[in-house]
């Protein structure tokens, strides 16, 4: 390969015509792929596209290499599936699996075979919009879901046509963004870094995810997508990561707005160097590459490893077996059984926050009114939903309801009616359904609020129909956590739908009426104000802790004018039926620092008991706090957790096993160094972070 061809396979552009090859707007796309200087394109999809544009690379070019297709495919392709935050919410690996695998397959038979997800960048900050994209607040959390959705995505075999190459993003600490303003600056410690933001990309390196890409903040200074330390010292050397780093949409570009890069020349420099393998959109090192490389600014054994890394990959997906896509076997819209499974994942996932009784709702009903902006609203795909939005309407709450209830007499008031109306459908009706929450368009990428209420006048709704005095439940459609502290204690019920993908309006009846007994939990607090973030579960206790049984103490960290704790928890969600946890047991009281080092681990045991009178799913979640250590350590870390279903009176035990990766923690040492320290470790198990059931461990 000549210097040129070898920078050509390090450049991504992205396809801007509306339809397919022959735009004006990809002229630049379709000479690069002619002359072979053009490695991956980002935002076709369609079969016969892909091939005609491929065929100019195979075909024309002097070596042949084919080109690699990349799209954003997050929570579905043409059957969207519920927001990965909302995913997040079933604690359930198969249902993020199961949305891979429906994507996946849908993806790869229009061309592309390379999606940028999943997105584990653990995140504290609800007012950032692209909280929707993640799985919360818990890096234990995010890491499993993680390894689920890169297992599913690519299979066992990236060359069946059932299988994509999946993205870990964005590397790293995105989800730290000051005041969860989009691209902005993340300022943390190596051990905030390594013990919070670090562990799910760790994870799906060694689930054998095959891409990485950078991230758009800084990391303590260094642009992230400009930084040997994350990119090369942690991903490729010390975790062994011999895939493909690809930076995010004109990523190194942007190091010279950063003011980390002089000009474009630098800013390719800059990037090759640190480990950024393939440039997207941006042309930098395309561009200057070969001058860099005259001047010798750049290495050929750098540049060699990057060609080698996206080659191989290009092996792997099995590109120069058979670089095209059968199109005759296009999929071409959701099929029956991809949509039941995006309902069953939608269901799943929901999150009953609040219930006095009202809920499930019977079908028998005489007469049930639907109202708010979002009862017939039929766009509740979500951010990143993929090309299946403009395409598939989501099925309506108005129109599921009135399915649930075939018999019952149902009346409407939805985004074109005032307050008037709804209050006088509430009024004539038997209960209310009130559908509120955010547009998809007010969660995701460059989507942050600085208040996060409900928007419009919904707030002013939800009170007017409580002075109806009938019974009434608040459905919540939504991206990120809300402030519902204002009227959340004046509703009877309160379910959190997040934005549920195509099958939206039938999972939430599914819910509603008790055809399925909602199990979610919250993988993020809910804050009680705005002025009160970040507000999370697994913080640090401080010098000055507040507590609960001296809510008059002066110096200790709260607020004046605020209830001190969440407005929900991390890990909270109600059933129609109730359960009850045992104390956690442990099957050894001691363990000592070599024994773990070497590999053993403690059985802990949980009981768990259905005492309600229906069949549901309950979350069991194990926790441990080390009250002592050479860095303060957070009040709770999720160490485990299994959803499980039981019958009425039904008991079962659960098992969980910690070993040293659960026990220990990583210091500052920019080296790395991981460590198991003597002492007492606490054991908590229960159905929240809030649980305080608990036994003691002594490590020696």
């Amino acid at each position: 390969m000549t210097v040129e061809e070898k920078l050509g396979q390090l450049q991504q552009l992205t396809w801007t015509g509306d339809t397919g090859p022959g735009g004006g707007q990809t002229e630049a796309v379709e000479r690069a792929a002619r002359a072979g200087l053009l490695g991956s394109v980002l935002n076709l999809h369609g079969a016969a596209h892909t091939n005609t544009l491929q065929r100019m690379a195979v075909e024309e070019s002097r070596l042949g290499i084919p080109l690699l297709f990349g799209l954003d495919v997050v929570h579905g392709f043409w059957t969207t599936f519920p927001i990965p935050l909302a995913q997040a919410s079933s604690f359930d690996p198969e249902v993020a699996a199961l949305d891979a695998r429906v994507s996946a397959k849908e993806t790869r038979s229009n061309g592309v075979r390379w999606t940028f997800s999943p997105m584990m960048d653990v995140t504290h900050e609800p007012r950032w919009g692209r909280i929707a994209e993640s799985c919360g607040e818990d890096p234990y959390l995010n890491a499993v879901l993680a390894v689920a959705k890169v297992r599913a995505y690519q299979g066992d075999d990236l060359t069946a046509d059932d299988n994509v190459a999946a993205c870990a993003k964005h590397f790293v600490a995105y989800g730290g963004a000051e005041g969860g303003r989009d691209y902005n600056t993340v300022d943390v410690s190596e051990q905030r870094l390594r013990n919070h933001y670090l562990p799910p990309f760790r994870a799906a390196v060694d689930a054998g995810v095959a891409t990485v890409m950078a991230a758009f903040n800084t990391v303590s200074g260094v642009p992230a997508h400009g930084n040997p330390h994350t990119l090369t010292g942690i991903l490729k050397e010390d975790w062994g990561f011999d895939g493909v780093v690809v930076s995010d949409y004109t990523g190194v570009e942007e190091l010279i707005a950063h003011g980390y890069a002089a000009d474009g020349a630098d800013a390719g420099r800059l990037a090759l160097t640190a480990g950024i393998d393939m440039e997207m959109v941006s042309t930098h090192i395309f561009d200057h590459g070969s001058r860099l490389l005259a001047e010798k600014r750049i290495s050929e054994d750098r540049l060699d490893d990057a060609v080698t890394r996206i080659l191989r990959l290009k092996f792997a997906l099995g590109l120069f077996d058979d670089p095209y896509t059968a199109e005759e076997g296009a999929v071409d819209e959701p099929t029956a059984e991809a949509r039941a499974a995006a309902r069953l994942t939608a269901a799943r996932s929901m999150v009953l926050l609040k219930n006095d009784g009202v809920l499930p709702l019977r079908a028998d009903t005489g007469s049930i009114a639907v109202v708010g902006p979002f009862a017939d609203h039929t766009d509740l795909h979500g951010t990143w939903a993929g090309p299946g939005c403009r395409r598939f309407p989501s099925v309506s709450v108005l129109d599921a309801v009135r399915s649930a209830a075939p018999g019952a007499t149902v009346t409407h008031a939805g985004a074109d009616a005032g307050i008037t109306e709804a209050v006088a459908a509430a009024e004539s009706a038997d209960v209310t359904v009130l559908v509120v929450g955010e547009e998809p368009e007010l969660s995701g990428e460059a989507a942050v609020r600085s208040e996060l209420g409900l928007p419009d006048g919904q707030e002013e709704l939800i009170a007017a129909v409580a002075t109806t005095g009938k019974p009434f439940v608040v459905v919540l459609v939504n991206g990120r956590p809300l402030t519902v502290g204002n009227w959340a204690d004046g509703v009877p019920a309160l379910l959190e739908a997040w934005h549920p993908g195509i099958e939206a309006g039938s999972a939430i009846a599914d819910v509603l009426f008790g055809a399925v007994n909602p199990g979610g939990k919250l993988p993020v607090t809910f804050p009680r104000s705005v002025g009160q973030i970040p507000v999370y579960y697994n913080r640090e206790n401080t010098g000055r802790p507040y507590d609960p049984q001296q809510p008059d103490e002066k110096y200790v960290s709260k607020y004046l004018d605020l209830v001190d704790g969440p407005q929900y928890a991390f890990g909270h969600g109600l059933s129609y039926t109730t359960f009850a946890t045992g104390r956690p047991v442990a099957d050894r009281e001691s363990v000592t620092v070599a024994e773990l080092e070497l590999g053993e681990r403690i059985e802990i045991q949980v009981d768990v008991e259905n005492t309600g009178g229906r069949t549901g799913d309950e979350v069991v979640q194990l926790y441990i706090q080390d009250p002592v250590a050479s860095i303060a350590q957070p009040v709770r870390r999720l160490r485990g957790f299994e959803r499980v279903t039981l019958a009425a009176g039904e008991r079962r035990t659960v098992r969980f096993s910690l070993g040293a990766e659960d026990l220990g923690f990583w210091t500052n040492d920019p080296a790395g160094c991981f460590t198991v320290e003597p002492g007492r470790i606490d054991v908590y198990a229960g159905t929240s972070s809030l649980a305080d059931s608990h036994c003691a461990l002594t490590i020696g």
